[in-house]
């Protein structure tokens, strides 16, 4: 009796220790089968389609409080996902409301009421490139058809794990990482942030359920450079359920639509505005002032990206021919408005910025951008900065602007912004946004009253307000627009 239960016992310890080899052998050495035991071991070897639910946060990259605070936080109250992974096809439905309390930061705060939003994805190479990443399953059968993927025993923290690692679509290389119970734990890998160069994007997987048959991570976490990007928490998964995912743009597609005739032809004029004095406005994108001083042009914001920079350097010197990019002026750190400095850097141009950048720009402008080349990293040349605390004056005698830092900003810690008094203007960025015209103001903003606060304490004389976020009828925002919006009009 005792031979027999000796026997059974280690008849099953065989089939445990030899079903671990399976696993061990196929992680260690071969792709394609720890992919595949993966898949089986989590229950998605036959995933088809997939609908989870939850709730979360999401998080506003480049947009913080400051160079050294993390992306501000969007609260997601409800999340809905549904993807047929054969389409390829994917619907997004969640509602958002303000994560921070009071608003700090960029991203659209602040968020009133409840935001709804839904987001249908059917573009099989956007979605399959979303997807690698996205989730364990996806990752898994990307690494499943890529040609070049690989796999290796690795030790994270005195834990082993199987590491399988291939390139991905932007040529850098994508990395997952999988348990001894079969289940990924992490994807990582690198992306394109125009500020922040070659960046570490990392998913985690953790507090895995079962959910009919399925295996699902019920905390889902991503890392866009030091900070949380996003954030779910899993409440119910449908394993295989019954999807149809449209796209309602795809419906009524006319000759406007993508893939129609037209937009050949060349380049548009960028268009300006005389502002007198020597002193031009320039739009066709975020609004940039070319100023015309005596030894070289100031340019007020460098934002967006490489393009856009491109296009006010360009414009700035046909509007004042023969003098070089002295300055350009930036007005905070947020990605969408220091976007372009870098290739005012490459320009020559020394970057005027509130005293808390300087540090966070020279450590991120040192960073390589291997995976989308920019004009600097291609024409190498070292940043030089002039610094403001609260304010500074610049001047050759003939012409002059004024810097201010925009004291206890919402959006920004170390906002400035811009005084010309001979035009009697002020320029700004994302404290006075201003509302449609002619409409009654139902949800005044609380950056809106900071801003008017600031130039009434520095009792400026101004008629213009000239937004970076210039209003889409292209019309000029004068100070009467302001008081009406702050209820002193």
């Amino acid at each position: 009796m005792f031979q027999k239960k000796w026997m059974i016992l280690a008849t099953a310890a065989a089939a445990l220790a030899c079903a671990a080899l399976v696993w061990a052998t196929g992680t260690a050495t071969d792709a394609k089968t720890a992919v595949n035991n993966s898949l089986k071991a989590m229950g998605a070897d036959n995933l088809k389609t997939i609908e989870y639910s939850g709730s979360g946060a999401d998080f506003s990259v480049g947009q913080a409080q400051n160079p050294k605070s993390q992306w501000p936080r969007f609260t997601n109250k409800t999340y809905i996902r549904q993807i047929d992974f054969n389409a390829p096809a994917s619907r997004m439905q969640r509602v958002r409301v303000q994560g921070e309390k009071p608003p700090r930061g960029g991203g659209g705060q602040p968020l009133v009421g409840e935001q709804a939003q839904n987001q249908v994805v059917t573009d099989a190479t956007q979605l399959n490139n979303e997807l690698t990443t996205m989730l364990p399953y996806s990752f898994l059968r990307t690494a499943a058809a890529a040609s070049d993927a690989s796999a290796k025993e690795t030790k994270i923290k005195g834990k082993t794990y199987t590491e399988i690692s291939f390139m991905g679509p932007n040529k850098a290389t994508i990395n997952g990482y999988i348990n001894a119970q079969g289940l990924v734990e992490k994807v990582e890998t690198t992306i394109d942030n125009n500020v922040l160069g070659d960046t570490p994007f990392v998913i985690t997987f953790t507090d895995y359920k079962d959910f009919n048959g399925l295996k699902f991570p019920t905390h889902i976490l991503q890392k866009t450079g030091d900070w949380p990007s996003f954030e779910l928490m899993i409440t119910d998964v449908k394993n295989n359920p019954s999807v149809t995912i449209e796209n309602p743009q795809a419906k009524g597609k006319g000759k406007g639509a993508p893939g129609g005739p037209g937009g050949g032809g060349a380049e548009a004029e960028v268009p300006t505005e005389d502002l007198g004095g020597g002193m031009y406005l320039i739009l066709g994108g975020y609004a940039a002032v070319a100023c015309d001083f005596k030894d070289g042009i100031y340019v007020v914001e460098g934002p967006q990206n490489d393009q856009r920079a491109e296009a006010i350097i360009t414009t700035a010197k046909k509007l004042i021919p023969n003098k070089p990019i002295k300055y350009v002026i930036n007005t905070h750190d947020h990605f969408d408005h220091a976007g372009g400095l870098r290739r005012f850097v490459a320009e020559g141009a020394t970057i005027v910025t509130h005293e808390i950048n300087k540090p966070y720009y020279e450590k991120i402008f040192k960073n390589p951008h291997t995976l989308v080349p920019d004009y600097l990293s291609k024409n190498p040349k070292k940043a030089t900065f002039l610094t403001v605390k609260e304010e500074h004056k610049m001047t050759d005698g003939e012409h002059t602007l004024e810097i201010y830092h925009v004291q206890d900003s919402m959006h920004n810690d170390g906002m400035l912004m811009v005084y010309l008094p001979q035009q009697k203007i002020v320029i700004e960025a994302d404290e006075f946004n201003p509302p449609a015209p002619n409409q009654p103001v139902t949800n005044p903003s609380p950056y809106w009253d900071v801003f008017y606060h600031n130039v009434d304490r520095l009792h400026l004389d101004y008629d213009r307000i000239i937004p970076i976020h210039y209003p889409a009828d292209n019309r000029k925002v004068m100070k009467a627009e302001l008081l009406r919006a702050v209820g002193k009009g």
